[in-house]
């Protein structure tokens, strides 16, 4: 039988591959444990002012047993500027006690045990397994999101179906790099505002194109 995959999820793949190779977590970490308490901190704030965090975060709390057991209000003073730092305090803090609790201090490498931690859900999960374990991970974060379904590759607002359509568009092998050649894509090219079809080296295979560069020359008349 052919293999169930998709031909333009394959022909994508092979263009933005060589367009962006780095297929790391824009994240600063040192361990799983750094990275995953750094990915809690990420949601609905750039990895960039996550970055500005951590490292006082980690001087002071380096493993989960010392995180675990700190005083909650030194801990939200250090993450405040990452947004909803009380419920992100919570969770990293929660989750520390788990893992020291439950895993002997080490994160766990499977998606069903993470996704069990406060604060994790499959996007977390995938980036925690792929960056650290090696796994095959599909990291559906907003851009991952956005250029998916504008290459009518995953068209759902729904993290969780999305990564279910790219997934069953592509071999496993190749899940962990598209992920993250469509965040790279989804950053640069493919933005929310005037996405860059016009430059775009996939515009020919995106169903989405022309009414994206057609809303752009309205939106700019």
């Amino acid at each position: 039988m052919d293999r169930p995959f998709s031909p333009s999820a394959e022909a994508i793949f092979e263009i933005l591959v060589p367009l962006w190779p780095d297929s790391g977590s824009a994240l600063s970490y040192r361990s799983c444990f750094e990275l995953l308490v750094a990915v809690i901190l990420s949601a609905q704030c750039t990895d960039e002012q996550v970055n500005k965090v951590t490292p006082l975060l980690f001087a002071a709390y380096p493993d989960p047993a010392s995180l675990s057991s700190a005083s909650r209000s030194d801990v939200e003073a250090i993450v405040r500027t990452t947004g909803f730092f009380r419920v992100k305090t919570g969770n990293i803090m929660a989750t520390a006690a788990m893992l020291i609790d439950q895993y002997d201090g080490r994160v766990p490498d499977t998606i069903e045990e993470l996704t069990k931690l406060p604060g994790v859900g499959r996007k977390t999960a995938n980036l925690v397994v792929s960056v650290c374990y090696g796994k095959p991970g599909i990291v559906v974060d907003t851009h991952v999101l956005r250029t998916a379904g504008r290459l009518g590759l995953a068209p759902t607002s729904d993290p969780a179906k999305s990564e279910r359509m790219i997934g069953a568009s592509l071999p496993e092998s190749m899940w962990t790099a598209f992920s993250y050649e469509l965040n790279r894509h989804g950053k640069h090219v493919c933005r929310a505002r005037k996405p860059l079809c016009a430059s775009c080296p996939v515009a020919s295979l995106c169903p989405s194109a022309d009414d994206l560069m057609t809303g752009s020359a309205h939106h700019a008349s």
